[in-house]
């Protein structure tokens, strides 16, 4: 807006709605309504979001590939539009359920190679005291087509359990790990019989 040299009370006429609003936006005090933020984002020369799922462009191979997503695509308008993704957030209890409806949803730009799916984390094993961490509260994207290899954060289940956990591969000595980034969690053997239930791609702080 500065460098347009658009203040809060032109953007406000343009878009319709009161001064106010415009700055209780600017300030973070509320969010506008995804119509409307396109409408801002077309004032001041950005092309409008558009949510699209996955398997929206699994359907148009022709169009996008067969191996890859692209990150933005050329609409009819002649326009690259920014391809922005919405993935249900799952409880950890229902992993194995296919949910009834879409439920609450957060977006990405991330295209799932499989299925995709938010879980909130619920305990401190992932905080670690420096470097990588992943505090309890967090969002972390799920993508059930990524394959799991040292160095990566998993969602993962023993043969004999059922008890989920989000976990770092690790491999020492020969041997792959379970690794939790908190030091005073131990970590646990990866075998052949550990289910891999996903890869996770993205934390996002969600409030």
């Amino acid at each position: 807006m500065r460098e347009l040299k658009i203040t809060q009370e032109n953007l406000a006429e343009r878009i319709g709605v009161t001064q106010g609003a415009v700055g209780h936006w600017l300030r973070g005090g509320r969010e506008p309504k995804l119509r409307v933020l396109n409408q801002i984002l077309v004032e001041v020369g950005f092309p409008p979001l558009r949510m699209v799922y996955p398997h929206q462009l699994r359907e148009d191979s022709a169009a996008y590939g067969d191996s890859a997503f692209p990150g933005a695509v050329t609409g009819a308008d002649g326009q690259r539009y920014e391809l922005y993704f919405r993935y249900p957030i799952l409880r950890w209890d229902s992993l194995d359920e296919t949910p009834a409806d879409a439920g609450d949803c957060q977006s990405s730009d991330h295209a799932a190679l499989g299925r995709g799916f938010w879980l909130r984390v619920e305990s401190d094993a992932m905080t670690a005291p420096v470097g990588l961490s992943v505090p309890q509260g967090m969002l972390i994207l799920v993508d059930t087509g990524q394959s799991a290899a040292p160095g990566k954060l998993l969602i993962a289940r023993a043969s004999d359990s059922s008890a989920v956990v989000f976990r770092q591969l690790i491999e020492e000595g020969g041997q792959r790990y379970l690794k939790p980034l908190n030091p005073t969690y131990p970590k646990a053997l990866f075998t052949e019989q550990t289910q891999v239930l996903g890869i996770v791609v993205q934390v996002l702080l969600k409030l």
